[in-house]
């Protein structure tokens, strides 16, 4: 009879806190590329999602016609406000007479509701979109402090213009103007209702002007008022970006009224327009870029930089963008605005910018309000403005920096009339050279909709928090996987190694039996004795 084989398993007492790993090693090692799979796509992830979403956020926001964003640019959700504010002259007839200076009264603010739609839209080849800004002001009694038909005294903006603009023409030229105001009975100061100063009036130099000035050199309006013109869609045809192509160009002016540049200044950088309207930005703006607005009255880009992060309507969260401080600056303080003095030295007052090459050689200078950031001598040399002040007169733009969207807005600007001393016009000899302040406003937004803003929040919260998530559980599930797929293939490799050699060293302990057995009974034909005692073969002597 063969050798019996006995193969004998020990158990540990206590139960086991060991994973169990009953499965093949092929099954193991499919689990461990698994594993790297998803450890793989964690890395990809955590350097590759931001730009993915990023791709899918500059997709949405480009304008594409019938588009949810393109339909909220076209005719945005919002009503800007703009508040004017008015100097009216409460010394005029002193002023002229004795030299005193003048006495302003702020008058306001007149509050006007806006209504914006972009109109006559085409989309052209070349990744841009060409149209016509329409504007609607609605007067909201309100919200105002007083009336458009409150009477105001302000300089007699025309006639000034024309007198400055004489002042290096031939002399008989200005005696001439000079009678031709008095049969006119033209004075320096006017006396107007505040709708009239803002939309228009009927003026006798202009009425004048259109009858004897060439066609060529007439005025494109017959009225004059500060804002004549502007309640209505603009004749300005613009060209804005679209996007598609070169999301760094999103929203930005590619040509206004077929020009790329204007040509009022003396270098190629002075002369872009390629600014935004205020209303979206290129996406992905960081706290070190510095962003530019075009507008036709302000007469070039104006630069904005990052001054801190805030939180708008709605929690979302954006930069504020303003002006330098030294925008408006005098060359000596900022020698990069000498481009802006085509005529030399001397050039505009620090802090005031001269427009006056784009409002038809009118003298007029832009501030911020209240000459904020000006020098001191120019509300010096007037009484009844307060000093200014950043949270009052600052012009600011609140940007969710993800998206390049407008959040909140205050654009803040002083309409100022250079006047000049003409000797020869006897209406102004009297008058001194002095900066004189019209009127300032506000115009902006305070927020956007609901509906608006919780799509930002999405857009701009949900990803962090996605890409978040989805990094913890690529890589926990990719490392529990690896470390559990390792482990069991370790542990069932040992349990194999065990069994052998548990197996090897049976037979080599029966071998060894077999050859004592063979040596102490002699026999050696290969066969092992019984050890068992079997009772048919028992010794009748035993006992």
């Amino acid at each position: 009879m063969g050798p019996y084989v006995w193969i004998t398993y020990k158990h540990r007492s206590g139960p086991s806190t060991a994973p169990k790993c009953w499965h093949s090693r092929k099954l193991w090692g499919f689990i461990i590329i698994i594993a790297l799979v998803l450890l793989l796509f964690g890395v990809l992830v955590t350097f590759f999602f931001t730009a993915w979403v990023n791709l899918i956020i500059d997709n949405q926001i480009t304008l594409r016609d019938g588009s949810q964003v393109f339909n909220l640019w076209r005719k945005p959700p919002v009503h800007p406000v703009m508040q004017i504010y008015v100097y009216n002259v409460t010394n005029a007839d002193e002023f002229l007479n004795h030299g005193v200076k003048p006495v302003l009264e702020e008058l306001g603010p007149f509050t006007y509701v806006e209504t914006w739609e972009k109109v006559n839209l085409t989309f052209n080849d070349n990744g841009t979109v060409t149209f016509q800004q329409q504007k609607i002001f609605r007067f909201d009694p309100d919200r105002s402090v007083g009336s458009e038909d409150d009477m105001v005294v302000v300089p007699n903006i025309p006639m000034l213009s024309a007198t400055s603009q004489s002042k290096h023409a031939a002399r008989f030229l200005r005696l001439a103007m000079a009678s031709i105001m008095d049969i006119l009975k033209i004075k320096p100061f006017v006396e107007v209702t505040v709708g009239q100063l803002l939309w228009g009036y009927e003026d006798p130099l202009l009425k004048l002007a259109k009858d004897v000035v060439p066609k060529e050199q007439k005025l494109p309006y017959e009225e004059f008022g500060l804002m004549y013109g502007k309640n209505g869609t603009a004749k300005d045809i613009v060209t804005v970006f679209t996007g598609a192509g070169d999301i760094t160009r999103y929203g930005l002016v590619d040509t206004f009224n077929g020009k790329t540049h204007m040509s009022h200044w003396t270098t190629e950088k002075c002369n872009r327009v390629m600014g935004s309207d205020g209303s979206i930005f290129p996406p992905h703006i960081s706290k070190e870029d510095t962003i530019y607005i075009y507008d036709k009255d302000i007469c070039r880009l104006l630069p904005l930089i990052f001054q801190k992060e805030v939180i708008t309507d709605g929690g979302v969260p954006g930069y504020r963008f303003t002006p330098p401080l030294d925008v408006f600056s005098d060359i000596e303080h900022n020698p990069e605005n000498e481009c802006f003095c085509p005529s030399g030295p001397p050039c505009a007052p620090h802090g005031l910018f001269n427009v006056s090459l784009c409002q038809y050689d009118s003298p007029v200078m832009l501030s911020f309000p209240h000459f904020y950031l000006a020098d001191p001598k120019l509300i010096e040399a007037v009484e009844g403005i307060s000093p200014p002040e950043a949270e009052k007169h600052e012009l600011f733009i609140d940007i969710q920096p993800t998206m390049g969207t407008s959040l909140r807005a205050r654009a803040r600007i002083q309409i100022n009339l250079a006047v000049s001393q003409v000797v020869d016009i006897k209406q102004v000899a009297t008058f001194p050279d002095i900066v004189f302040p019209i009127m300032w406003f506000e115009d902006g937004i305070d927020g956007l909709p609901t509906e608006v803003t919780n799509l930002m929040n999405i857009a701009t919260t949900i990803p962090p928090v996605a890409r978040a998530a989805l990094l913890h559980a690529l890589f926990i599930t990719g490392a529990l996987l690896l470390v559990l797929a390792v482990f069991c293939l370790v542990r069932n490799s040992g349990r194999q190694e065990t069994l052998s050699l548990e197996g090897t060293a049976h037979f080599a302990t029966n071998d060894e039996k077999n050859k004592k057995m063979k040596t102490q009974n002699g026999h050696s034909n290969g066969k092992a004795l019984e050890t068992r005692t079997n009772p048919a073969f028992m010794d009748d002597n035993t006992s």
